[in-house]
């Protein structure tokens, strides 16, 4: 790298110019295409942090790396945070946390490398369009052990690291760590029952039955992005991820404002699908729409139904992607019951530097084993999927 380009630390996205930012992210779907990735967007980075849901009160403190040339132009970056918990991160690490706080070490607090709430993967290490990303990546790569060092933390963790963005941080020292999402694949379909038609004749019969009975008692779905997403809209769905979101997690990780903020900025990258019953909205799903993928988040209801779940979250989502000609559906972290609705197994990434060598002997003998279990687990599932002998996706 030259020496005109240094790195320095910024703590809010608010100091970064929006224009600059999605330039570098490959965050404008006008001009990054298929590329396009909502999640490292200025507009959702800084909607996290400006509705209190991402900040350091809630555990979130801003140490985003920058890397800029002499004249103040952006040539790479890292979103980044100093947390004091493990909390809204999908890649989980607490066993680790115990097993050296109980040895008499201090785990907490930690450098996290990641988008808050957010189990997608998506660029990590920015280097800027045209540039050679190769020079940019490794040097936001030590950066980040370096500053792990100078703050005195225990250890900076990169999560859902895209995998052709590996072997910097390896390179750098970091841990390689795997872990497995289930993602729907778009074989270019035409319609829901053209994919129907590649599955096993009890699998796909299934399927019929649980979308039929899904909206039973006069339950109809409607699909509703850009202006459709209207203050009133937002309040409902908020309704429906606190009542849901408040039994699953305690908490729920996003306020209010979060979904003001979003809609205001970046509607026309959301895709709710909302269930309705009598004439109200009972349950939804939120979703975003990338350049190739469509990005099914978290859900919520006020009424339970059978299979309602699956039809919002995953089996309208497939419908979506296949009317946009989108090329795959990513629905969260976990989940094998996605398996069944044509969700196939696909590999995750994270990256981990740990400062006590102790410690990092005992996760790398970890994670050397945990990856072999993963591979194993993902053959054996996609072995096991639901489509015909010859279908397998």
């Amino acid at each position: 790298m030259s020496d005109a380009i240094t790195i320095r630390i910024e703590h809010s996205f608010a100091a970064i110019p929006p224009a600059d930012w999605n330039r570098l992210a490959g965050a404008s779907k006008e001009h990054f295409g298929t590329a396009y990735n909502p999640f490292v967007s200025h507009a959702y980075l800084s909607a996290l942090e400006q509705s209190g849901s991402a900040t350091a009160d809630t555990g979130w403190l801003g140490q985003h790396l920058l890397m800029e040339h002499a004249d103040g132009s952006l040539a790479g970056a890292l979103v980044c945070y100093m947390k004091n918990h493990s909390q809204g991160e999908y890649v989980f690490d607490h066993g680790w946390a115990n097993a050296f706080e109980q040895a008499g070490g201090r785990y907490y607090p930690k450098l996290q490398c990641s988008v808050p709430f957010t189990p997608v993967t998506g660029p990590r290490l920015l280097a800027a369009d045209g540039a050679d990303p190769r020079p940019v990546r490794e040097a936001l790569a030590a950066g980040l052990k370096e500053l792990t060092r100078r703050h005195g933390v225990s250890s900076a963790h990169v999560a859902f690291v895209p995998a052709d963005e590996m072997p910097a941080f390896e390179r750098a020292g970091f841990l390689h760590r795997t872990d497995q999402q289930f993602h729907f694949m778009n074989a270019g379909y035409s319609s829901h029952d053209d994919f129907l038609a590649t599955l096993a004749s009890r699998k796909r019969k299934a399927l019929k039955k649980e979308r039929r009975t899904a909206v039973e008692h006069g339950i109809t779905i409607d699909w509703l992005t850009g202006s459709d997403l209207t203050e009133d809209i937002w309040d409902q769905f908020f309704a429906f991820y606190m009542d849901t979101g408040g039994r699953k997690w305690g908490r729920p990780y996003l306020t209010r404002d979060f979904y003001s903020l979003i809609g205001e900025r970046m509607a026309d990258d959301i895709l709710l699908v909302m269930a309705k019953r009598a004439g109200r909205y009972i349950a939804g799903a939120i979703n975003f729409i990338g350049g190739e993928a469509l990005y099914g988040r978290h859900w919520g209801c006020i009424e339970d139904h059978p299979f309602l779940h699956f039809e919002v979250c995953y089996h309208q989502a497939i419908d979506f992607a296949i009317a946009r000609g989108l090329q795959r559906v990513e629905a969260g972290a976990q989940g094998e019951h996605k398996l069944a609705r044509g969700y196939m197994p696909v590999t995750t990434h994270s990256a981990h530097f740990i400062t006590h060598p102790g410690l990092a002997r005992a996760v790398a003998d970890y994670l050397e084993r945990e990856r072999r279990d993963v591979e194993e687990t993902g053959e054996f599932l996609a072995e096991h999927g639901p489509f015909r002998k010859g279908e397998r996706q």
